[in-house]
């Protein structure tokens, strides 16, 4: 007999999962940057681009990190990071080089086919798939506002003016990043040369097939309404905070990790009392673990004291 239940749906308030798409020179960390600032206090930034998103630092308020070295286990690592530090907003500018960047997916795959010897590409992203499905899960569950930013390629398209005469236009394809991460994010943009952000999917209702030119604080208000408009849930940190309190038992552990389960958060990269990145799923088995060994030793001297107690 299965313990599959069903129950009705309610729409719960949520963090932003924006990605933002296009070819060099769209304006993408800027966007990022006036979207992020806007609907959290505090940003954090991970810069992969030599440190190019400092030069708006005049503009706005944010801490960077800079990278140098894309392995996905390192992201999930400055999540827990992150999160631990309390930022309303992360920004990771750009995510596509966690794919096609030094140590990013695409070298993981190469070093690993290398392993195995020639002709095994198939065995390389099975052992690669579980660490790119990792990190996703890790942007994903991220207890703030997530903001990605990825680079598309680009081409020229000849279009006609308003006075007639063929001009060329510089256009974005497809994200540097694997097929389909985009269905990952709530929310979509692209962005051209002109820094107009065409909305290619949202589950915003509001903000679907928007065309805008020149992005700001609007944008940011729109986004932050529709995700403030539900029931309010907790979050990866107040999990954590609960998973870490000293006195929480086995049993509130256990109900504490299916509620985690079921917002899809187990996944979320966090800090653990040691100050060692893992990720929520592990910490609460790891402390269930521990709570029942302390319950079952308690039980143990509890007994021990009875006995000698009883009069001989």
């Amino acid at each position: 007999m299965n313990t599959f239940t069903f129950a009705p749906a309610t729409k719960e308030q949520a963090k932003a999962r924006i990605a933002l798409t296009g070819p060099t020179g769209s304006g993408k960390t800027y966007t990022a940057l006036i979207t992020g600032t806007a609907i959290g206090e505090r940003v954090a930034l991970i810069d992969t681009e030599h440190g190019s998103a400092s030069k708006y630092a005049d503009e706005f308020a944010f801490d960077t990190l800079q990278l140098t070295s894309f392995e996905p286990t390192g992201l999930i690592d400055v999540l827990a990071v992150a999160a631990h530090e309390g930022y309303d907003t992360v920004i990771v500018d750009s995510l596509s080089h966690f794919w096609s960047g030094a140590g990013g997916v695409l070298e993981q795959v190469d070093n690993a086919a290398k392993r195995y010897g020639t002709g095994s590409s198939f065995a390389a992203w099975k052992e690669t798939r579980p660490m790119e499905r990792a990190m996703i899960d890790a942007l994903l569950a991220y207890p703030g506002h997530l903001i990605v930013t990825m680079r598309t390629k680009t081409e020229y398209v000849v279009e006609t003016d308003d006075r007639g005469r063929k001009v060329p236009r510089k256009v974005g394809l497809k994200p540097e990043q694997r097929e389909g991460i985009e269905y990952e994010f709530d929310i979509v943009g692209d962005l051209d040369h002109e820094n107009t952000l065409v909305i290619s999917k949202s589950r915003a209702k509001p903000l679907s097939g928007l065309v805008i030119r020149k992005p700001g604080t609007e944008f940011a208000g729109s986004v932050l309404d529709w995700l403030n408009a539900g029931k309010p849930t907790p979050s990866a940190s107040d999990y954590l905070a609960t998973a870490t309190a000293p006195n929480t038992t086995y049993e509130e552990l256990r109900a504490l990790y299916e509620e985690a389960r079921r917002h899809n958060l187990l996944a979320a990269a966090v800090l653990d009392q040691a100050g060692e990145p893992t990720t929520l799923g592990d910490l609460i088995v790891r402390r269930g673990t521990e709570a029942r060994k302390g319950a079952g030793k308690a039980g143990e001297t509890r007994k021990e004291t009875e006995r000698k107690a009883v009069p001989a």
